[in-house]
């Protein structure tokens, strides 16, 4: 890989965890869902320094070139990030599912039948 191409894509994948670090920092983003874009970007760091690496698990893979590579591994990548993103999701979805019902039988309790009425 050319030097200026390498120069070019480590600053910008370092400016995307200079970017995940301050949001974390200003509580914009949980340190929970930090992790993932923290381990994307140092892969992308790694695969910068070390193109061989790329080139390894091309042949290793059986690509034609090192492009297709990285290319199967960002879909894969993604997919997998939407797999996480729809666990977490369908998990909120049943907990408030769950708190819907819990408010609606307080409600109930305590003699307030209206259940159209906001608290």
């Amino acid at each position: 890989m050319p030097l200026r191409q390498k120069v070019v894509f480590l600053a910008i994948a370092l400016l995307l965890l200079m970017v995940i670090v301050e949001l974390v920092r200003r509580r914009r983003m949980r340190v929970e869902y930090s992790w993932v874009w923290i381990a994307s970007g140092v892969i992308t760091i790694l695969l910068i320094l070390r193109y061989d690496m790329l080139i390894a698990l091309t042949t290793f893979v059986g690509a034609a070139i090192p492009t297709s590579t990285l290319f199967f591994l960002c879909i894969l990548y993604l997919a997998v990030l939407c797999l996480n993103y729809s666990v977490r999701l369908s998990t909120l979805t049943r907990e408030v599912k769950e708190l819907a019902q819990e408010l609606a039988l307080l409600r109930l309790e305590h003699g307030r039948g209206d259940t159209d009425r906001p608290v």
